[in-house]
């Protein structure tokens, strides 16, 4: 075999060609093909770009199977991420639920057998010495400012996933960049791949991760420490999201690193504020206020943990005692109501609990008599919601109870995928004789209902994500504070118009996402500024956001 000639380079535009970032295929016009000597590497037309975006929306709309459409988009993004770019925005409602939730999830599982081209950094414990180099080499020379990265453990309900779930931390950075304009040159998505107990992934040949069981306590710790150096180091002013840790390993993560390197943890803090979101939204409806509700969480894993910390922290903003939250909010794993009578493993929920004569106070004293259905009987919720990933916790019994008691109960099945969900808005709706306000985590139809249509909103944390991201990378932020988070959560709930709210919407529509991210941005971007966090002030935060934003246009060679 002849080996490429080491000394004939690439021509200029050749190199275009290979990179995604700066490929633009067919649409390189006759004057650039002949400066950059592409004569004859291309067809002979010359197309615009959304010449080219309708060529491939006409070959995915014949396409069934979403794993088959996520498949080649994943290939378009690879080759062409301008076009890639274009192509989501322009039908972001339809390829949504594809490049992320809920079809992601399916991506994860099937990570090894779909793979086809290398996307991101992959870091195991054989790199412990060498993980500078190896984030170096990821690079590649780009100033990187934004990674999600993950160890893959808890992804979207389907739990450990292995080296497979890189595909949420790609998922989510193009979720950054269409939502908020964020340069997909500046993006780097990182799979912490310590090793995987799903034991079908290790008795798989083909499975494609570090071979190996979970590493865990010091291991893993320093592991992680010795990654926040190298990012600390090479990239001193990127923002970290932690996305699908388990439990125990989030809260410790940003226990450790919050004050070391700018991050957030999407699981908790994010969805805290879009569930918040949601809730103000609803109280605005029915004319409520935060501290009218009795609010239960079933499920007391990261997502219910952060749930619960914001409303908390919005109760405490709005006056209530930290001895009268128990009058406000419970929270319910497996084993029923968190209350101090009861040992708990995870220390953490120790911050959840009720004290025992709370419990008694609503009749729940009895350790055996503490499960939803039991608690929905006596502390009588007016909004409820599920971060269990238990399909239908929420049964029609329990729905009628509340319903019983509140004429519009506010009811949020946010677990994901679809197949997990609490309940379906459907039986919510007839359950509660189409009185019940709904979120949901996963996409679904709208419900016809007594003659009407319901809108059935998303909690998908897209709505706060990107804005968080580019507030604080506009402003240079040396944290994410717990502010801020509460900041995005009202910011968006202002933005849901009284048409939405009155079509059932608890949410912006999914196609106002960039202009409501741009306008929640600037808020976060505002509350960082206020609390002295930001390194960088701009006179206008609105233009210095807006003059921030990549637009997937073709620059001219």
């Amino acid at each position: 075999m002849t080996l490429p000639n080491s000394e004939s380079p690439l021509s200029e535009g050749a190199a275009l060609l290979q990179n995604p970032l700066t490929n633009k295929g067919s649409a390189f016009t006759l004057d650039e093909r002949e400066r950059l000597g592409l004569q004859g590497l291309l067809p002979a037309a010359c197309t615009t770009i959304q010449q080219q975006a309708d060529r491939i929306y006409a070959h995915l709309s014949k396409l069934e199977d979403p794993l088959d459409v996520y498949i080649e988009l994943a290939a378009l993004q690879d080759r062409n991420e301008t076009l890639f770019y274009y192509l989501l925005r322009a039908h972001l409602l339809e390829y949504m639920p594809v490049v992320y939730t809920p079809t992601v999830g399916l991506a994860t599982q099937k990570f090894s057998s779909i793979f086809r081209h290398r996307r991101g950094v992959w870091i195991t414990p054989d790199h412990r010495g060498k993980i500078r180099t190896v984030l170096n080499n990821a690079a590649h020379g780009r100033n990187i400012k934004l990674m999600v990265v993950t160890d893959n453990e808890s992804i979207l309900g389907i739990g450990d996933q292995g080296a497979g779930g890189i595909a949420i931390s790609i998922g989510k950075l193009s979720l950054y960049t269409t939502a908020a304009g964020i340069d997909p040159n500046s993006t780097l998505p990182v799979s912490l791949d310590v090793g995987t107990n799903n034991t079908e992934l290790l008795g798989d040949p083909n499975y494609l991760g570090w071979p190996h069981e979970r590493i865990r306590g010091e291991q893993y710790d320093t592991l992680v420490d010795e990654f926040v150096d190298a990012v600390k180091e090479l990239f001193p002013e990127a923002l970290i999201q932690w996305e699908d840790f388990r439990k125990d390993n989030a809260l410790n993560i940003l226990a450790r690193h919050q004050h070391r390197v700018l991050s957030f943890n999407d699981d908790m803090q994010g969805t805290g504020a879009i569930t918040l979101a949601g809730i103000l939204s609803a109280l605005r409806l029915l004319k409520s206020e935060l501290t009218d509700q009795r609010i239960v969480i079933y499920g007391a894993g990261a997502a219910g943990f952060g749930i619960a910390g914001q409303i908390k922290a919005a109760l405490r903003l709005k006056g209530v005692a930290e001895h009268d939250l128990e009058n406000h909010i419970a929270v319910l794993d497996s084993g029923g109501l968190l209350v101090d009578d009861r040992e708990y493993r995870d220390h953490y929920k120790k911050n959840l609990q009720w004290t025992l004569k709370g419990a008694q106070n609503y009749g729940l004293g009895d350790p055996e008599k503490r499960n939803l259905s039991e608690v929905v009987e006596g502390f009588k919720p007016t909004i409820l919601i599920g971060s269990s990933g238990q399909a239908g916790a929420f049964s029609e019994n329990i729905v009628r109870a509340m319903h019983a008691n509140v004429e519009r109960p506010i009811i949020m099945p946010l677990s994901n995928p679809t197949s997990n969900c609490e309940a379906l808005p459907a039986d919510l709706i007839e359950w509660t004789d189409g009185k019940a306000l709904i979120a949901t985590g996963s996409p679904f139809a709208k419900v016809k209902y007594a003659g009407r249509e319901i809108q059935i909103g998303q909690g998908n944390n897209v709505f706060v994500f990107p804005a968080l991201g580019q507030a604080a990378l506009v402003v240079k932020a040396s944290r994410v504070s717990d502010a801020m988070i509460t900041e995005a959560a009202q910011a968006l709930a202002d933005t849901v118009t009284d048409e939405e709210l009155a079509n059932g919407l608890l949410y912006p529509s999914v196609q106002r996402l960039s202009e409501v991210t741009t306008i929640v941005a600037a808020r976060i971007a505002k509350c960082a500024v206020e609390e002295g966090l930001a390194r960088q002030v701009p006179d206008d935060i609105a233009k210095a956001i807006e003059a921030s934003i990549w637009k997937p246009v073709y620059p001219t060679y």
